[in-house]
């Protein structure tokens, strides 16, 4: 069996989980959030634990019950504290805004780029170089950040770019005569 899908979700106070036949939702602080039940998994609650087994012997049953643990352990994570990516913009002039539930983001191109927020996603500057991405939703809010990074990736010569905050960019020596 999976060792992540035998490990139990502990559910923390103020979380409520429902499961039904056909989806699972959980709802905390930070929203709500609702998955699609598997066939190949069987979800049982006792108490403030869920537990996760496979509905048979397959190969395919057991590596779902891994992979709908760690989806329903973020969903309970996320609703009760919450995921954020962290980028930084790195050139000279390159800056960042947030207004409202909108990115916009100065970064060497003849135009600003304005970036939409989805539901339940907020997005905060400190200061102009900084960028915070936070929700409750992991998938979500790391789409999103990818997406924010690819409008300009670290370019291997200066360095230049949208980068997360604990990436490290190996900088390319240049051409020698």
């Amino acid at each position: 069996m999976s060792r992540v899908g035998k490990m139990p979700i502990a559910v923390p106070q103020g979380v409520d989980v429902q499961i039904s036949a056909d989806q699972i939702t959980v709802k905390g602080a930070n929203g709500t959030l609702v998955r699609a039940a598997n066939a190949l998994v069987t979800v049982q609650k006792d108490g403030a634990t869920i537990t996760l087994l496979p509905a048979n012997d397959s190969v395919a049953a057991n590596a779902m019950s891994g992979t709908m643990r760690a989806l329903l352990n973020n969903m309970v994570n996320g609703v009760s504290k919450g995921f954020e990516k962290k980028l930084n913009l790195v050139g000279v002039g390159y800056r960042a805004q947030a207004q409202g539930s909108k990115l916009n983001l100065q970064i060497g191109f003849s135009h600003p780029v304005v970036k939409e927020m989805p539901a339940g996603v907020t997005v905060a500057c400190p200061t102009q170089t900084e960028i915070v991405i936070k929700g409750a939703d992991r998938q979500v809010v790391g789409q999103l950040a990818a997406e924010v990074r690819a409008i300009r990736p670290p370019e291997p010569y200066k360095g230049k770019g949208i980068r997360y905050a604990d990436e490290r960019v190996v900088i390319k020596e240049t051409k020698k005569k």
